[in-house]
């Protein structure tokens, strides 16, 4: 998708953003950017991880909020700034809005997770709910700028805030050289923006790949002429992003190789990955960059390939729903359904195979009335934890050669 740089001046320049790694050095964290040998070798890549979820509100947005807030006048800061933001970009603003003096409004969506939430609220800023889209939410930040006469502090489509962004590239490749991808999420384009032209103006043969999530794909539609059409709950709110940015829009098409689509199965399955194999927790947009890596691995094999763990803001509930169902994938938690008849010692027959085949019972329930077994009959629900599920296939076994129906509940 890459095509020749056209002649009218972009956005933003590599000046821009070396300005803006001067002015944030020192209250950004120059976050490590490692090789995972375990991720590389499961993918055919040698693959670097860049944990931007190692910073302070744990997301790279602190860099181009920081940068637009260090820039603004000492009237601009006496009136105070207002963000809309589904939470990484709000965190950013309150905390250096806090450090700095600066009053801060952020404007939030409903669907915006607890999480998040509290934590923009935990760092000093007013938080306001309002609207189910950040569409909405931009809205109403809009008409609180223009009634109160705060600066409005947009999430991508400004170019310090895409400036502030692009010192990511600078660090990464200051860091690992020999990078030939550069694999980053996409909300509204601000990161995408800001990293490409700081990477192609140091290293124009590097490639880079943006990803988007299967439900909010605009980048992409936009980049190979398609109706946008975009929606619907993802694990990846950090990325459910309807429009781009205009300045966005054009450096990625001139500078990106592709918009690569994550599905949200993969995604799930690349923060267990990073769980398990990396010890470190990753929003759903945080782990999009791994997951469509780890869905077309053919694409980057054995190249050095650099990714940007955006960042770590992930509700504990949904991320132990998250967990818990990758061990459901994996055949490591199941469902085994046993028919008997409802006799004393069924129950205990059961039990006894089970443990005897080395599998773990979790839950055990009694199933009489919901069910179109006999009345005289039984379902006996065990939640057993296995090995794989080759070790829940020798307990199918095993249940049938002591007379005992089963089966694996698979779930919908």
């Amino acid at each position: 998708m890459s095509s020749p740089a056209e002649a009218a001046a972009p956005a933003i320049t590599l000046a821009d953003i070396e300005a803006a790694a001067g002015r944030i050095r020192g209250a950004v964290a120059e976050t490590p950017c490692l090789q995972s040998y375990t991720l590389s070798k499961l993918t055919g890549a040698r693959l670097w991880l860049k944990f931007e979820n190692h910073q302070f509100t744990a997301s790279f947005k602190e860099r181009g909020a920081l940068n637009k807030l260090l820039q603004l006048s000492d009237d601009e800061r006496r009136r105070g700034v207002i963000a809309m933001s589904a939470g990484n970009h709000a965190q950013g603003v309150a905390y250096h809005a806090g450090r700095l003096g600066i009053p801060a409004t952020i404007v939030m969506p409903k669907i915006t997770p607890f999480v998040k939430v509290r934590h923009v609220r935990a760092l000093g800023a007013k938080v306001v709910i309002e609207g189910d889209t950040l569409v909405e939410a931009a809205s109403k930040a809009h008409a609180l700028a223009a009634e109160h006469g705060y600066v409005f502090v947009h999430p991508y489509d400004d170019p310090a805030i895409m400036a502030g962004q692009g010192t990511l590239a600078l660090e990464m490749l200051a860091q690992v050289p020999q990078l030939d991808d550069l694999v980053i999420p996409v909300g509204g384009g601000g990161l995408i923006a800001g990293m490409a032209v700081a990477a192609k103006a140091l290293k124009p043969d590097l490639r880079i790949y943006g990803v988007e999530s299967e439900l909010y794909t605009a980048m992409y539609q936009q980049m190979h002429g398609l109706p946008v059409s975009v929606g619907g709950i993802s694990i990846a709110e950090g990325i459910s992003v309807r429009d781009i940015g205009g300045a966005n829009l054009d450096l990625a098409r001139r500078l990106v190789e592709d918009v690569l689509i994550a599905r949200e199965a993969d995604i799930e399955r690349a923060i267990v990955a990073l769980v398990e194999i990396e010890k470190t927790v990753c929003e759903g947009a945080g782990a999009a960059g791994l997951a469509a890596l780890m869905a077309d691995p053919e694409r980057f094999r054995d190249r050095h390939v650099g990714i940007v763990l955006s960042g770590g803001n992930i509700d504990t509930r949904l991320l132990a729903s998250v967990l818990m169902r990758g061990l459901v994938r994996d055949g490591r938690l199941a469902r085994i359904i046993v028919m008997t008849d409802d006799a004393p010692g069924r129950l205990a027959k059961a039990s006894g195979i089970i443990g005897a085949t080395g599998v773990n019972i979790v839950e055990v329930v009694h199933q009489r009335l919901f069910t179109l077994a006999s009345a005289k009959a039984t379902e006996i629900e065990f939640v057993i934890e296995a090995r794989d599920r080759e070790h829940i296939t020798e307990l199918l076994q095993a249940l049938a050669e002591g007379g005992l129906a089963a089966r694996v509940e698979e779930p919908d």
